[in-house]
């Protein structure tokens, strides 16, 4: 399938659309990601078709552990609403939001199609990793990898420009892998700014603040 006509990401400045350095990527060969190639033979970029899915993406990590949530309403006798986790301000001056005209043809893995496919390619691997059915529910798990990154090989060597898949932080996220060599047209990107829509929509859904 093809994407929508403009996609977006979150990177470091100056240039969000630049590969990761291979001197980066772990004893693997991968940088530890969902669709990243586990041959080490091409680099993955993770874009989205929504600003703020690039936000929801890469805030993720400062949420606050749910475990300690649950201990700390347990102590203050009020579960209705979490503590605020926080984000430090230099990981704001440190990002630009990169928009791209993509082009080429991606793989839909969460289609019927792709889920039927995978079920029979992945079926050594399965077996391997204890997993005893294979639905789109296994692809939006955060971990084994290795079996994500499988299904990038696949559809890499459909000559496919990459991935399209829903995030696991909602549905209404479309996101995609883009492999390497990248089929996009980088256009102007865009600062972020602390009072930008989606960056606040993205805070409130996580009840994250800045650190002061």
């Amino acid at each position: 399938m093809k994407p929508v006509a403009v996609i977006y990401r979150l990177g470091r400045k100056p240039n969000p659309w630049a590969a990761p350095d291979w001197a980066l990527a772990g004893p693997d060969g991968t940088f530890g990601n969902r669709f990243d190639d586990p041959g080490a033979t091409y680099r993955v970029l993770y874009a989205s078709s929504q600003r703020v899915g690039c936000f929801l993406e890469t805030l993720a990590r400062f949420r606050i552990d749910l475990k300690l949530a649950a201990e700390l309403a347990e102590i203050q006798g009020d579960a209705d609403h979490l503590p605020q986790g926080e984000v430090p301000v230099e990981w704001l001056a440190n990002r630009i939001m990169g928009v791209a005209a993509a082009r080429g043809e991606y793989a839909d893995v969460g289609g019927s199609a792709w889920i039927s496919r995978l079920r029979i390619a992945l079926m050594r691997d399965l077996q391997e990793l204890g997993i005893d059915s294979f639905d789109a529910s296994i692809l939006q798990k955060t971990a084994p990898r290795s079996l994500t990154q499988r299904v990038s090989r696949i559809a890499f060597g459909d000559d496919l420009a990459g991935i399209r898949y829903l995030s696991k932080h909602g549905h209404d996220i479309e996101n995609w892998a883009l492999f390497e060599p990248f089929q996009i047209l980088p256009l102007e990107s865009q600062p972020i700014l602390r009072d930008d829509p989606d960056l606040g929509r993205a805070l409130q859904l996580y009840a994250l603040q800045f650190r002061v």
